[in-house]
């Protein structure tokens, strides 16, 4: 076990060795067993996985790949305790206890409204445009290694608000009129200049790299496989389009103070996709300081 931003992570490894033919099927799960983490669990290749609650509930089917690996995302809200089995029955289930995550609640006053919300029928389009955007790139998916080669910090610097906060906006339009919003931080931010040199966190082809959206100004979304895409925000120069494949440690740009934010920063996030599901909206983002503390497969 390690500690991570006041968080206790602890690393096990759940079941028993992969199956090494088709009769002996079994599940075995490794990875981080806290909420927001990462799991890897070696099944039958091409089955599928349900993920099921403490109280029995189906939370979601994962497929297993062709090489026996399934790529199981925790949200930062999940249940303790999560019940694995093979959707065929073949093999005996897992049971997962999960370590609890203790993120506090800020409150951040003193913004431009402008900050926290769009207000202007302007703004409302760009931030209509934008959302457009992203959902046609998180509803693009390519192949590739996923998590299993490990994760590199995409830049140098000091993290400066870690992923899992609620917080709470609070500012004063030009108007004179107040404003606030709430919402939970999910992305790792770390504080460097501006012009500071982003690389990709793990290898991937990119689905989005645009300069201008509302809320995130200069954006480059990069998907690892597996269902895994990182999303680099408030960059200040975006050096790849949509359909480069990057490996881990390439230029992607360098950081800014573009979009919604109040200083320079980037803000790295990564969202678990389930490819077995059409429904987008039941994806979720995990956290990126726990990825990088992941034991590589391969």
């Amino acid at each position: 076990m390690f500690l991570r931003d006041g968080l206790l992570v602890v690393l096990l490894w759940f079941g028993v060795p992969a199956p090494s033919s088709a009769t002996e099927t079994a599940i075995s799960c490794s990875g981080q067993a806290v909420q927001g983490g990462l799991l890897f669990c070696t099944a039958a290749p091409g089955g599928t996985l349900v993920v099921s609650g403490s109280k029995g509930e189906a939370l979601r089917e994962v497929r297993v790949a062709d090489d026996g690996l399934a790529t199981i995302g925790v949200r930062r809200t999940e249940a303790l305790e999560l019940l694995i089995t093979d959707k065929d029955g073949w093999a005996a289930p897992v049971t997962i206890p999960l370590e609890k995550r203790n993120d506090p609640f800020r409150t951040i006053e003193g913004l431009d409204c402008d900050k926290v919300d769009a207000r202007t029928p302007e703004q409302k389009a760009h931030a209509g445009r934008s959302w457009v955007k992203k959902q046609d790139a998180f509803g693009t998916f390519h192949t590739g290694q996923g998590a299993r080669a490990g994760f590199i910090r995409p830049s140098d610097g000091p993290p400066s608000s870690p992923f899992g906060p609620a917080r709470k906006y609070i500012g004063i339009g030009k108007d004179g009129e107040p404003c606030e919003s709430t919402s939970v931080h999910r992305g790792y931010d770390i504080a460097i200049p501006v012009g500071t040199e982003i690389v990709a966190p793990a290898g991937g082809t990119v689905t989005l790299g645009d300069p201008d959206l509302y809320y995130e100004g200069g954006t480059v979304f990069l998907d690892h496989g597996d269902g895994l895409v990182s999303v680099f925000l408030h960059m200040s120069q975006i050096d790849v389009a949509a359909g480069d494949v990057v490996l881990a440690g390439d230029r992607l740009g360098a950081s800014g103070n573009t979009g919604r934010t109040t200083g320079p920063h980037l803000h790295w996030a990564v969202k678990w996709r389930n490819s077995t599901s059409d429904d987008r909206g039941k994806d979720f983002y995990i956290d990126p300081a726990l990825l990088l503390e992941l034991e590589p497969l391969n």
